[in-house]
This record gives C-alpha cells, sequence and structure tokens, in this order.
C-alpha cells in the first residue's frame, strides 16, 4: 500500500523462530532480531559497538514455514517489511509504544557465512485451492472445447 514505511534490517536472531497456526491453519513465524551498529574510532584505532536495535518480526504463510526450518538464534540474517508501530496500555496502565517489522523477504547475511539453498516444493494446499459443496464454481474444469472444422465467419 501507498505510504508504508518499508525497510531493510540487517541483524542477528535473538531466539529460534517460534512457528504457529492460527485457527484458520496460515502459519505464522514470531522472532526478533537484535541490529547493532559498528563503527571505527579512529582516535583508538578500533571498533566500537554503538547501542543495539531490537526488532520483533513476524512472516506468515510458507515462508514462516521456511524460516522456522531454515534459521535459528544467532543467525545473521537481513530482513525486508513493513515497520510497523503499535501502543498499549501494560499491566500499571502506562502507555508503551513498540514498533514491529511485518517481513515480507528473509534470508541469511553471506557476509560472514556460506549457505546451501534448496528450492522448496510446491505443497498440494498451494497448487489445488479448497473447494467446496456450497461453490457453484467448484465443479471440474470444462473440457478442452472442439472446434468445427469451418471458421465461425
Amino acid at each position: 500500500m501507498a505510504g508504508e514505511t518499508t525497510i531493510t534490517v540487517v541483524g542477528n536472531l535473538v531466539d529460534d523462530p517460534e512457528l504457529r497456526f492460527t485457527p484458520a491453519g496460515a502459519a505464522v513465524a514470531n522472532f526478533r532480531i537484535a541490529s547493532t551498529p559498528r563503527t571505527f574510532d579512529r582516535q583508538t584505532n578500533e571498533w566500537k559497538d554503538g547501542e543495539s536495535l531490537f526488532l520483533s518480526c513476524s512472516v506468515w504463510r510458507q515462508t514462516a514455514e521456511h524460516v522456522a526450518e531454515s534459521l535459528t538464534r544467532g543467525t545473521r540474517v537481513i530482513v525486508h517489511g513493513r515497520l510497523k508501530q503499535r501502543t498499549y496500555e501494560d499491566r500499571e496502565g502506562a502507555k508503551r509504544t513498540v514498533f514491529e517489522l511485518d517481513v515480507e523477504e528473509v534470508g541469511p547475511s553471506l557476509k560472514n557465512a556460506t549457505a546451501t539453498v534448496t528450492k522448496a516444493g510446491r505443497s498440494k494446499t498451494a497448487q489445488q485451492p479448497r473447494q467446496t459443496a456450497t461453490d457453484p464454481w467448484a465443479t471440474q474444469a470444462p473440457q478442452a472445447p472442439q472446434f468445427a472444422a469451418q471458421p465461425p465467419f
């Protein structure tokens, strides 16, 4: 949608991704990443870590299952998605604001690691949508039309 804030963040997974399923059967994986800036201090001639940014992330459907199968705590990842802000009241009644990332793309960073990519096969549900008895369009697809020898004009 227009006007959404999309960002790309590089960081390390704080915990293993947690895979859950909604009552409708949609997979969702939740994980947190820590992104820590590093700067070189020319006066001391050494690298220094800045303050870490911790972001809660959620990813849906088949990508969620791939994340849960592929990534573990400590893995350096690149995530891209929509930044969301949410405000709530805690138990003491104080207002809190959190930032969360709805992930569209995620993958391991290859800066300091290697990875072997395996293409995932499509699941049967992805190839054939569910059909119900009350669905008037749930009948079998029509057979290929038989054309007459003469053109229709």
